[in-house]
């Protein structure tokens, strides 16, 4: 759990080597104060109504505060104006000082100004090892959605599936890629996979053998829109303890508008019964409801808690990724309204989780106390390097979200990686790679954001997509919100 530890307010600042007393003199006081730049990018200072936090960005700490700290430390980031602790005397500044001092030497809170204790800024960290893919073994599907970044299942090109043995030749290649790693990963994605379960299944035996035979662990994952999701089809799943992502995007209206059958009829009745009967089935397996909600349902929160009260516990929304031109589009404009959502949502599953009737909510559930490793806190998912998509032709790319773009292609499955170039590129975009990235308060939690979203934004890796920061900024706020809620057990902290 967080390290959670009140800091009552005084003053803040409050330089390592020079002592309280200097700054308890006064924040007029230059030498050994903190910089600006600094306390923006390495203290966080956030809240909501009733309750103010402090995160640590180097040591991932977080701390409740008063008002007064708020204000002080708010001072030193210049966020806000001098003269707002003119009503905090000395004594109490000198007492947050103190504070602020202690957790300093508890390494619980770093000193704004020390470096990140990570790797030099200009190593690479090379085309790594794959232990995971990702097998399209559907370029087709039975859904026409309006959003689809797959061009309604075909990627940009001809609709196919992927053969059986394109799959198993596909897993032969992870089990030799992945040297030494002992836990895999494959998840089935189209299209929509459903369409090829015949491959599907022969390719889950072929997996079951690898396993056997090399001692490794496999874990599949499938993502469908449940349009076929029969009973057989879910107890095919359940008997091979396979992962589900099911795409719903919420409720009725807001879900017909946008995920349509291939002849314009509605889905979501449909779908909604397949998803329920198959959740039913599996108590205690492992599912998400995944849903993507865009500019036009920017109160999302309401189909988060409408799938939450149909019975689903395992929620995870997106915000869309389109054009700007797309009348999906998230714009700047929207953005009040997505934050008071994420708001809304911390309010609500506090208030569940206390009712007996709580939900997960994916992109809240942060593990502060045992945290990502190195890489991924460099580099976030491992596109290009450790995971690469399958086509249905074998064709390897960096991500699902790469295939069909020119210049990804990696090599195939027969012949394995023949561009680690590729990977080693994505190994050099790591978050001291990116300016905007090297400042940021979420540089280790985001990790710089997905490739695949700053490439179709911005036409590099190297520049993450602004609007997609901003929300994922807020999304981790409001999960700290939450982890502080529960670990406090007040309604806000």
């Amino acid at each position: 759990m967080p390290d959670l530890l009140p800091v009552r307010l005084q003053d803040l600042l409050h330089p390592r080597k020079s002592g309280v007393q200097e700054i308890a003199n006064g924040l007029e006081l230059q030498r050994g104060r903190p910089t600006r730049a600094g306390v923006s990018r390495n203290w966080r200072r956030f809240g909501v109504p009733g309750a103010r936090f402090l995160l640590d960005v180097q040591s991932g700490s977080l701390h409740c505060i008063d008002e007064a700290a708020w204000d002080v430390i708010g001072q030193l980031d210049e966020a806000v104006p001098r003269g707002a602790i003119a009503h905090i005397g000395a004594d109490q500044i000198a007492e947050v000082a103190h504070d602020l001092d202690m957790l300093i030497e508890e390494g619980t809170l770093s000193y704004p100004d020390d470096p990140d204790t990570m790797p030099n800024t200009g190593q690479t960290l090379g085309p790594g090892v794959v232990k995971a893919m990702c097998l399209h073994v559907a370029h087709d599907c039975d859904m026409r959605c309006g959003y689809c970044f797959a061009g309604t299942g075909g990627f940009g090109g001809g609709r196919s599936l992927m053969p059986a043995e394109v799959g198993c030749a596909a897993l032969d290649l992870l089990f030799k890629l992945s040297g030494g790693i002992r836990h895999l990963d494959v998840d089935f994605f189209g299209g929509e996979p459903l369409l090829n379960m015949e491959a599907v299944r022969t390719i889950v035996k072929h997996g079951r053998r690898l396993e056997a035979a090399s001692g490794k662990v496999l874990k599949f994952t499938l993502t469908t829109n449940c349009l076929g999701l029969t009973p057989d089809i879910g107890g095919f799943l359940n008997d091979n303890n396979i992962a589900a992502v099911l795409s719903i995007d919420g409720r009725p209206a807001v879900h017909d508008a946008v995920r349509r059958t291939e002849h314009g009829g509605p889905t979501h009745e449909r779908i909604m019964a397949n998803a329920l009967q198959f959740v039913q089935t599996r108590p205690d397996g492992e599912y998400y409801v995944r849903g993507t909600y865009t500019r036009r349902n920017l109160d999302f929160v309401d189909d988060v808690l409408y799938l939450a009260d149909m019975g689903f516990d395992s929620i995870s929304f997106e915000p869309v990724v389109s054009p700007p031109e797309s009348p999906y589009s998230i714009r700047e404009q929207d953005l009040p309204q997505v934050y008071a959502s994420y708001d809304r949502l911390v309010d609500e599953m506090i208030a569940r989780r206390r009712q007996g009737r709580g939900f997960r909510f994916f992109h809240f559930d942060l593990n502060l106390a045992n945290g990502p490793c190195l890489a991924k806190r460099l580099l976030g998912c491992g596109a290009g390097r450790e995971y690469v998509a399958v086509t249905p032709a074998g064709e390897l790319y960096p991500c699902h979200q790469f295939v069909g773009r020119d210049g990804f292609i990696m090599g195939d499955v027969r012949s394995g990686i023949a561009r680690p170039e590729i990977g080693s590129e994505f190994g050099r975009a790591h978050i001291y790679a990116k300016p905007v990235c090297r400042g940021c308060w979420a540089r280790y939690m985001c990790s710089g954001g997905c490739h695949a979203n700053a490439h179709q934004m911005n036409g590099t890796i190297a520049e993450p997509y602004s609007i997609g920061c901003r929300i994922t900024r807020k999304r981790l706020e409001s999960a700290l919100t939450l982890a502080a809620a529960e670990a406090t057990g007040d309604s806000r902290a």
